[in-house]
């Protein structure tokens, strides 16, 4: 396999366009709508040319919010074509967010879509009312700002220029904005596609927010192999197996919920396979049980990789296609090109092979910091490694397997529990569709451990004790049994990769 590389994003769009013009390499999957690597090429320059007679030109500070699709990508090309300071939040963001946004960045520029579903440009006069600085809005409707590409500067051409800022999103905390380079973003998307083996014949599919960094990261696998990809603004399950179907996309995925779901799917009509031509399902941004990838596997017809990133380092271990079942099911791959990793003990020391302790990076796919200078004091070691507070151990193959996070550890009178450890083994339960494990104040134990479920539709309530004899007849050891059971209709997600809300878990019963 050999991928394309190039300074810029938009220098790796132009060799490809050079090297495959007439290949396709977007289909906007409902509104049935192709555009090739030159049509692309074409139409991002026209666009930026049009922004840059709006005012927008190198070094502008600009947020957008634009649903999955083609004027979505075709903004953040023109952007970097003309090295603008792009930040996309996802267009599911609440006013409250957006406003946080557009006041940490200091935006002098908002493109929003003249969406039907919801006002977008109301919102935004709404917010600019608010805000002492406020942006100038652009709205992205039918006819898109659009100029002559004779009257654009160079493109830019040092890919190591902060021209990215990405908002973390903000399961556990404030989200913070991560600073990337066109470099440290087009590592992430060439490491993907090493860890997939894709080719030029592969059909991927987008049915994640595109302003979600795996976007660009999904753009750079697109240029660099010469692959296409399916748009889809949003994921529901029937339809989107029906569009995999029709356009025989061979990569999909997103994130655990987007494997259950396509597996709910295919259980509807267990006799029929649901998705053919899929070769392999991928994602990341949330936990995935090991009985998960079996029964991918075994239901779907398809391998699964699940691998590990984060906004701040897209892409920092993945599973390859050559893994073992074993590898791919129980570990999180292995660190990637350009990727340095550590496990380091609560001491500061190294961790031993087996041992568990933070994973801490560093390289050229990182981050370069924080908006907030201050976070960035307490986020990166004497070292340079960026502190990630995930708990994690490095097998004797040379897996990652994730063990927790260190804001996820529960003490239990002074024993240190893994609330994934617990969680895995309950994902078993013939009953459980998910389940979040959490720890609660509590005046004997110090924390005491709740297990709060989702049911498989259908399923009869799961009781207490029949948890508890769940997780004795796994002769698992009695301080680990969670103390509190929790059935809930939906566990809260947040609105990118379906990721549970364990913060607003532990507000709503720690009392």
């Amino acid at each position: 396999m050999t991928l394309l590389h190039a300074p810029t994003l938009w220098q790796l769009l132009e060799r490809r366009a050079e090297l495959t013009p007439q290949a396709p390499m977007l289909i906007d999957g409902r509104k049935h709508l192709h555009m090739t690597f030159t049509q692309a090429l074409d139409i991002a320059e026209r666009l930026a040319a049009g922004f840059y007679e709006l005012g927008i030109s190198a070094g502008s500070r600009v947020t957008w919010m634009l649903p999955t699709g083609l004027p979505a990508v075709m903004t953040a090309l023109a952007l970097a074509r003309l090295g603008a300071l792009q930040n996309p939040i996802i267009s599911l963001y609440g006013e409250r967010e957006v406003h946080g946004v557009l006041e940490g960045n200091r935006s002098e520029f908002l493109l929003v879509p003249d969406d039907g579903e919801r006002d977008f440009p109301a919102m935004a006069e709404r917010l600019c009312q608010q805000l002492e600085r406020p942006p100038q809005v652009i709205v992205m409707g039918n006819h898109l700002p659009r100029g002559r590409a004779s009257s654009l500067p160079p493109p830019p051409s040092d890919g190591q220029a902060v021209r990215w800022v990405y908002y973390t999103s903000g399961t556990t905390s404030q989200p913070k904005g991560a600073c990337h380079t066109d470099d440290s973003l087009m590592i992430g998307g060439r490491n993907l596609a090493r860890s997939m083996s894709v080719s030029a014949a592969d059909v991927g599919s987008v049915a994640f927010p595109y302003a979600h960094i795996g976007g660009a990261m999904y753009t750079t696998m697109l240029l660099a192999s010469g692959m296409s990809a399916v748009l889809l603004d949003r994921f529901q399950a029937e339809e989107a197996a029906e569009i995999y179907r029709r356009y025989a996309v061979t990569l999909a995925g997103g994130s655990t919920a987007h494997y259950q779901l396509l597996l709910a799917e295919q259980r509807r009509n267990a006799q029929t396979p649901l998705l053919p031509e899929m070769r392999v399902l991928c994602g990341g941004g949330a936990p995935k049980p090991p009985e998960l990838y079996y029964q991918v596997r075994d239901e779907i017809g398809c391998g699964l990789i699940h691998n590990y990133g984060m906004t701040e380092v897209p892409l920092i271990c993945a599973g390859f296609e050559t893994d073992t079942d074993e590898q791919l099911a129980n570990a999180d791959g292995i660190p990637m090109q350009d990727i340095e990793l550590r496990i380091i003990r609560s001491d500061g020391s190294l961790a031993g092979e087996g041992e568990s302790g933070e994973v801490r990076v560093r390289g050229k796919a990182v981050f370069k910091g924080y908006t907030d200078p201050a976070l960035n004091v307490v986020s990166f070691d004497d070292d340079g490694f960026f502190r990630t507070g995930d708990l994690g151990m490095r097998r004797p193959d040379g897996r990652i397997v994730l063990t927790g996070r260190l804001k996820d550890v529960i003490i239990r009178k002074g024993e240190n529990i893994s609330a994934k450890e617990i969680e895995d083994l309950l994902f078993t339960h013939p009953k459980v569709a998910a389940v979040a494990v959490i720890g609660l104040p509590d005046e004997l134990r110090g924390e005491r451990v709740c297990a709060v479920v989702e049911l498989k539709p259908g399923a009869a309530a799961l009781q207490f004790e029949e948890m508890v004899d769940f997780f004795m007849q796994a002769k698992v050891m009695r301080q680990k049994i969670p103390e509190q059971l929790e059935i809930v209709e939906q566990l809260p997600r947040n609105q990118t990769l379906n990721k549970i809300l364990k913060h607003v878990l532990r507000e709503q019963y720690a009392h």
